[in-house]
């Protein structure tokens, strides 16, 4: 399809505009939006296509969909935020700020093994529902009577759902306020972003509409050699990705289809938002926006410090994890050029990341789902690489 592409481009950012473009008139693109920062100042903002493919409706600069995975990037955000302040600490026993937390032999969990995946606490048992999620309290009962599916710090797997809502619940410990209302007062409210995790009231018109990858593009997207083990586990009701994800969560159409689900708060997979929300977050990461700087540099070094990496007991695959922050090795993000980024990427497609040695901070968000587990797609892989390049020229 042929899409109008709107918004502003530098000119040294042109080929970036040309292969989002390209996307488009490729036909893999339906609607997006691909917003850059660089050393604190807005370089691309770009948005095409359409919201919903049923209306006909244009995508608009405000448009806002379903971040997925994305959502973590936002969740570790606020938790940096509160080491920064030294509310918390990253070697702390998690149990000191949420006693039931102990249970099962979790004790000495420290807060940096949630962040980094190695916890072990990946699974629900019985399956949340969504009157589960928004009775909230349930959840964080759930997490604390859980058992970890592997020795704690002996190894890790990616904590699909879990991640956001142990997050969450130290965060409530010790503020007062789930990581929701946290990130929304403390990081969206003075940078003015457009991200959310549980939609506030009157933003449905808004949403952009997401559609699911097709069974031939999820065929296509399991076709990566490095992705076999977790293509298999995908379709094993006994491994562990199968049940830390559909077999811990029970998903309805409404989990995609919001709004309600969007209200909830899903701090791992349920934010809201757009591209530009999340480029100016990881701008805020590295550097001042508008006088503003979320983290001190040595708190961003923490946030991007490797915690773990090597074989994933979830994934089944090389990733390298920060504190709650992927960073780049292995097929969910090679590495395009900027080895000291750290970000996330989302089952929906959205990719967000910042990069310290460059000032390059990338969101790009849209609403056909990639067709791979974690989003990284031939989508934004080029996006990526361009961007590096443009912000070395």
């Amino acid at each position: 399809m042929t899409a109008a592409i709107q918004g502003v481009c530098e000119p040294r950012f042109a080929p970036l505009r040309a292969s989002f473009e390209h996307n488009f008139t490729r036909g893999r693109e339906l609607g997006a939006s691909l917003c850059v920062y660089q050393h604190g100042r807005l370089v691309v903002d770009l948005w095409g296509g359409l919201a919903d493919q049923l209306t006909r409706a244009p995508w608009r600069r405000d448009t806002i969909t379903l971040l997925a995975s994305t959502t973590k990037a936002m969740a570790a955000s606020a938790a940096m935020l509160l080491v920064d302040r030294g509310v918390v600490d990253l070697d702390a026993p998690v149990a000191g700020y949420w006693p039931e937390f102990a249970a099962e032999g979790k004790a000495g969990i420290p807060l940096r093994w949630l962040l980094g995946h190695r916890s072990g606490v990946v699974t629900f048992e019985p399956p949340l529902t969504l009157d589960d999620v928004e009775a909230g309290t349930l959840v964080a009962e759930a997490l604390g009577a859980a058992r970890p599916e592997w020795r704690p710090g002996h190894g890790h797997g990616y904590h699909s759902l879990t991640m956001g809502w142990l997050v969450s619940e130290v965060i409530r410990r010790t503020t007062g306020l789930s990581v929701g209302r946290f990130f929304a007062t403390e990081i969206a409210a003075p940078l003015g972003l457009d991200l959310h995790i549980g939609l506030p009231a009157g933003k449905d018109a808004q949403l952009a509409a997401v559609v699911p990858p097709t069974g031939q593009q999820l065929q296509g997207g399991r076709g990566n050699p490095q992705l076999r083990e977790l293509s298999q586990a995908m379709c094993d009701p006994t491994s562990l990705f199968y049940r830390s994800t559909y077999g811990s969560l029970v998903v309805t159409p409404e989990m995609l289809h919001g709004p309600r689900a969007y209200r909830a708060e899903i701090p791992s997979c349920g934010g809201v938002g757009n591209a530009a929300g999340l480029a100016r977050l990881h701008a805020a990461l590295i550097g001042e926006v508008d006088g503003i700087r979320l983290l001190r540099p040595e708190t961003t070094e923490l946030a991007r410090t490797v915690e773990a990496q090597g074989r994933d007991l979830v994934l089944h695959c090389h990733t390298r994890y920060g504190r709650g922050f992927m960073l780049p090795g292995g097929p969910m993000w090679p590495e395009f050029g900027a080895p000291a980024a750290f970000g996330h990427a989302g089952a929906t497609g959205a990719f967000a990341f910042a990069d310290p040695d460059s000032g390059l901070a990338f969101g790009y968000v849209p609403n056909r789902m990639s067709e791979l587990i974690e989003g990284g797609d031939d989508r934004v892989w080029p996006l990526i690489r361009t961007a590096c390049r443009c912000a070395h020229a």
